[in-house]
């Protein structure tokens, strides 16, 4: 087989099997309704063999977390025969130096924070993750404008510029739960902005586009880039989605915006974390066990380096230690991060996702220790 044209057709899903014709070149598999909505992109804009490796890899997010639980699984044995032989002291010490994350349980929490998803978003962006974080340091020097810079190269990278999947952190202390994962109209949405006045959300995503045109114009640029790449998003829905908590307020606009309201700030300890997406719950779950990991790292870096909390310039982080205040409240290193489960539930209360489960951070398990 060395050419299928298989376009407009009624086809749901193209067969993994396609991706064992050695000789299968060319392949038109446009105009068809698939569900996998990644794979119906890729279909439209890229070449044969890109959607032959994609299928071979079992699609997006198929297949990654269970040879993530192998490898964690092969990890285990070879450890145990380590120890079994006397030769895992140089393990003990690697796993000692690992990070620290602890997981506190939904049965184990007295007043679990819980997300109700309504039936509309399933046609807008389906997906959606959370989980509370408590026990992060960003009062120290630059560690809030590193976890800032964090959250944007994540969103360039695992998130393939939001258009995998998007990321939001809120200060839990200014969250009312419980919340909600809805949807509304464009001229009924209204958020506050991060940085901006109250605005509906159709006049906010002009707004951006109008920035994002003169932006381009003043670069004598072909194309828009920086963060307004990811607006055309939203291109064509009569719906938006959005987190609202429980007085109503909308804390969450994705893939465009958070609100002032809950905003991120350097006396913030707890956070909330969110992670939505339209292609799949394995990529919300993969980019949240990443966001977590990166989280634990800059927390390690800013204890570690003992910034002095007046320090301005990022320099003054990567040039070495400075002296602490005797008087500051310093978390001790080895004092684990906690992570609280959180459930995102259907309007009848059914489960939808608990994150994180038992077979969730495994992805990142050889950074992170965690304490389940």
């Amino acid at each position: 087989l060395q050419s299928l044209d298989v376009a407009n057709n009624r086809l749901r899903e193209l067969p993994a099997a396609l991706a064992d014709c050695p000789r299968l070149k060319e392949a038109n598999f446009r105009g068809n309704q698939l569900k996998d909505k990644r794979l119906e992109k890729m279909v439209n804009g890229c070449q044969t063999k890109a959607i032959l490796e994609y299928l071979r890899a079992g699609g997006r997010g198929k297949g990654k977390a269970e040879s993530a639980r192998e490898e964690a699984r092969k990890k285990k044995r070879e450890k145990q025969q380590k120890k079994d032989s006397g030769d895992g002291e140089q393990e003990e010490l690697e796993e000692a130096s690992k990070l620290l994350v602890k997981v506190l349980h939904v049965s184990e929490n007295p007043a679990p924070l819980v997300v109700r998803a309504s039936p509309g978003v399933k046609d807008v962006r389906p997906f959606i993750v959370c989980c509370v974080l408590k026990g992060v340091s960003l009062k120290p020097g630059n560690a809030l404008k590193r976890f800032l810079s964090m959250q944007t190269k994540l969103h360039e990278d695992i998130c393939e510029k939001r258009t995998a999947a998007t990321i939001a952190t809120h200060d839990l202390q200014l969250i009312k739960g419980p919340l909600t994962y809805d949807v509304q109209p464009p001229d009924g949405l209204k958020i506050t902005p991060l940085g901006r006045k109250e605005i509906k959300a159709k006049d906010l995503l002009r707004q951006l586009q109008l920035e994002a045109e003169e932006q381009r114009k003043q670069k004598k640029r072909q194309n828009v880039s920086g963060l307004h790449k990811y607006l055309q998003l939203l291109d064509g829905k009569d719906n938006y989605p959005c987190l609202v908590d429980a007085e109503g307020v909308v804390i969450s606009f994705p893939p465009i915006t958070n609100s002032e309201k809950t905003k991120v700030r350097k006396d913030t300890r707890d956070l909330f974390l969110e992670v939505t997406s339209d292609t799949s719950l394995q990529t919300c779950k993969d980019v949240m066990d990443t966001l977590i990991l990166k989280i634990a790292e800059l927390n390690r870096f800013t204890l570690e380096n003992k910034e002095d909390s007046g320090s301005d310039n990022e320099s003054d982080a990567l040039c070495g230690p400075v002296n602490l205040n005797p008087s500051q409240n310093v978390q001790p290193m080895n004092l684990p991060l906690v992570v609280e489960q959180v459930r995102v539930v259907d309007t009848d209360g059914n489960l939808k996702v608990l994150y994180p489960s038992k077979t969730d951070l495994t992805t990142v398990s050889s950074l992170l220790t965690v304490i389940r």
